[in-house]
């Protein structure tokens, strides 16, 4: 079902039925949905709820905001106020309708989720689990865009392709949006543009231009981006915005400092070529003297 289903099962047999039935019964249950275990001791009765993949989906999404924004308090809070959770519920119930061929339904309910939140979701794009849009604000992602798990996306992002306006007809069904592998993070006004492959654990820096791949655990920076060489991602190290604060370099700084290396290595080379002048000199006024003594000693 679209929206999932609840089912309860009931037990009120012996420990010894429990202990040899409940295990496999649960792990039936939980391979596509959430399994909620309720024991009652004095009424010797076990209660095995069943809840439906959409209901997992959107506890598991709530826990991501849990875990990566520190503004958010409780599930009633995201569930209430956290448009960039309304905007992912919202795709899937148009991503449910394009599937089943309801196009233009799709794109209806695509576009009325745009207008309660600000965020455009293509209904075919596709999307993994525990996706997180904070602030959500102008978050674009195309018909052909792909995300994978645990990716997280800042306010005024895009995911769009490159492909020329004219002769559309032929860009239909045909990859034009990026792909982002599990666990990257995309910076507020990040701009990843095209057919290409952030690679998992990557992270794109604020208001950076992504025109090719990211290579897996690389940190893009800039305009087109370029990769930070000090920066190391894992799954484990969160970077908001996708921006390694600590050691990202100031490019203002690295151009004086390249300056000041190109200064100290002319500098460098002046010396030598002045001790080379001064030993040509001294080699000519001592062979001038030489020949003064000889041509004295001729003479005499």
């Amino acid at each position: 079902m679209l929206l999932g289903d609840i089912q309860r099962v009931t037990f009120s047999h012996g420990a010894d039925y429990l202990t040899g039935h409940v295990g496999y019964l649960i792990s039936r249950l939980s391979a596509q949905s959430l399994v909620v275990l309720e024991f009652h001791p004095f009424a010797n009765r076990l209660y095995i709820t069943k809840v439906g993949m959409f209901y997992k989906q959107l506890l598991e999404d709530m826990d991501a905001y849990m875990e990566r924004d520190p503004a958010a308090h409780s599930r009633l809070m995201i569930l209430l106020s956290y448009a960039g959770l309304h905007a992912v519920l919202w795709y899937r119930l148009s991503n449910w309708l394009w599937r089943h061929r309801l196009i233009l339904l799709g794109r209806i309910v695509s576009q009325f989720g745009r207008w309660l939140t600000g965020v455009e979701i293509h209904p075919a794009a596709q999307i993994g689990r525990r996706l997180v849009i904070d602030h959500g604000m102008g978050v674009v992602i195309g018909e052909t865009a792909e995300i994978g798990d645990d990716v997280t996306l800042y306010h005024d992002v895009t995911l769009g392709g490159i492909a020329p306006s004219i002769n559309s007809a032929s860009q239909k069904f045909v990859k034009r949006h990026p792909t982002l592998k599990d666990g990257v993070i995309v910076g507020s006004g990040a701009q990843v543009l095209g057919p290409i492959t952030v690679g998992a654990n990557a992270r794109v820096g604020a208001n950076a231009v992504v025109v090719k791949d990211v290579a897996e655990g690389c940190t893009v920076v800039g305009i087109p981006a370029r990769p930070v060489p000090s920066a190391a991602c894992s799954a484990d190290a969160f970077a908001a915005y996708g921006t390694p604060t600590a050691d990202l370099p100031d490019p203002v700084a690295r151009a004086i400092e390249g300056l000041l290396d190109q200064v100290s290595a002319l500098g460098a080379r002046v010396q030598e070529l002045e001790r080379e002048l001064d030993d040509r000199h001294h080699m000519r006024t001592t062979a001038g003297e030489v020949e003064e003594i000889g041509d004295d000693l001729t003479t005499g």
